[in-house]
């Protein structure tokens, strides 16, 4: 059986491209977002990790669940799998790296290497559906 670790993240393409953070100390690109606090939905908090990483306030009203992504959990023990709860939602603000985020990027699916092991499946599924950019 293996460890599961349940996170959540925002989902914004811009002219086909995929938004994506580097933390401070990481060489790969994760999707924004983080893990839900005790007690918190999965809503409030891709709202609160998204304000805290990237100062961007999301809108509510807009907060659609997408997709539900599974991958092998980077610099983790084998079998450990992050699953992660997708979300769209319009956002106020320009990102801008926040918290322990060092830089901010858009994404094509020819950054594969680039990306997280989530983020390259959702790289994959975004690119099979012809909503980013192949390069």
């Amino acid at each position: 059986m293996s460890d599961v670790i349940e996170k959540v993240a925002w989902i914004r393409l811009d002219e086909g491209r995929l938004l994506a953070t580097r933390t401070r100390g990481r060489e790969v690109f994760y999707l924004p977002g983080g893990k839900p606090e005790p007690d918190e939905t999965h809503e409030q908090a891709v709202a609160r990790e998204i304000a805290e990483e990237l100062g961007v306030t999301l809108d509510a009203v807009t907060l659609m669940s997408v997709l539900i992504v599974e991958a092998p959990a980077d610099g983790k023990p084998a079998g450990t799998v992050v699953r992660t709860f997708c979300f769209t939602a319009h956002g106020a603000g320009e990102p801008a790296p926040c918290a322990e985020i060092a830089e901010v990027a858009y994404l094509t699916h020819g950054d594969h290497p680039r990306a997280s092991a989530t983020t390259r499946e959702v790289l994959d599924r975004l690119a099979a559906t012809g909503q980013l950019l192949r390069r």
